[in-house]
């Protein structure tokens, strides 16, 4: 396992920029020339199958070995996927946030195509350190990757990046230069990025103590047996926390808020 929290994070983040150019310049964007802020990560994101190989428990040990701690429990209905998000003792480290798909229900074909992935996995390349930052474990053809797109979004996503940070997420409650998730959201549209609108541009807000927003998705090239296809990779998130009632920051997540977020990396 990694030594510590911080080398973790930094792995996944060199992998995450590497399939997310504009993720540097939006962090240039929010730090500003002018200023020494350092951008602060709330969360971290995975996508799985919830296989035997590939369990969301099998990813979250690798957190739970670091002093991680299990918290909210989450479901999307329409998504077909269960969810747990996962905090350290020290608030200062990025919150993880790890989803599953429900492979059983899908479509007979649907289902297929990913047990037959799967199958191609070595069981024990889940226990390896960088098992995080891994990418597949498969052979995918143009051919499955359609067949998943059609049915689900989130298993055409996962059978042709597999494993590693879906999204980071900037902390704008540390932010100086811009102070509300509004003036971020003003910002990255004058420079040209492009948000996910999909049940409004800022999802949740004060009264359930959590706003987010995201860019839509970077595109990457992936190759998929002998053809190589640009398609959705990774997308940046921004949170803001209110205090609760008993003056503490919300440390959670709302599902209703997630379950659009999720659609950063949609096709179309």
């Amino acid at each position: 396992m990694h030594k510590d929290v911080d080398t973790l994070f930094s792995c996944l983040w060199e992998k995450y920029v590497s399939i997310t150019p504009s993720a540097h310049k939006i962090h240039a964007l929010l730090a500003g020339e002018e200023s020494s802020d350092q951008i602060v990560n709330d969360h971290v994101a995975f996508r799985t199958f919830n296989l035997e190989k590939t369990a969301l428990d099998k990813l979250a040990a690798h957190f739970l070995a670091l002093g991680y701690q299990a918290k909210g429990h989450y479901n999307f209905e329409a998504k077909k996927l269960t969810a747990q998000h996962f905090e350290h003792p020290d608030e200062t480290k990025p919150k993880v946030f790890i989803s599953e798909l429900r492979v059983a229900e899908l479509s007979d074909t649907a289902q297929g195509i990913i047990l037959d992935l799967v199958a191609q996995m070595d069981a024990n390349v889940v226990i390896n350190d960088d098992f995080l930052y891994s990418d597949r474990h498969w052979r995918l053809s143009k051919d499955d990757y359609e067949t998943l797109l059609s049915e689900s979004e989130y298993a055409a996503w996962l059978a042709a990046w597999g494993f590693q940070a879906n999204h980071f997420t900037v902390s704008v409650n540390y932010l100086e230069q811009v102070q509300s998730l509004e003036a971020v959201n003003a910002l990255l549209k004058k420079a040209g990025f492009v948000l996910n609108t999909s049940g409004g541009e800022i999802k949740g807000g004060k009264e359930v103590f959590l706003a987010q927003s995201s860019t839509m998705a970077d595109k990457a090239e992936v190759t998929m047996d002998d053809e190589k296809l640009v398609i959705p990779s990774c997308f940046y998130e921004f949170a803001q926390r209110y205090a609760m009632p008993d003056g503490r920051l919300y440390q959670g997540f709302v599902a209703a808020s997630a379950d659009k977020i999720f659609e950063s990396t949609n096709a179309k």
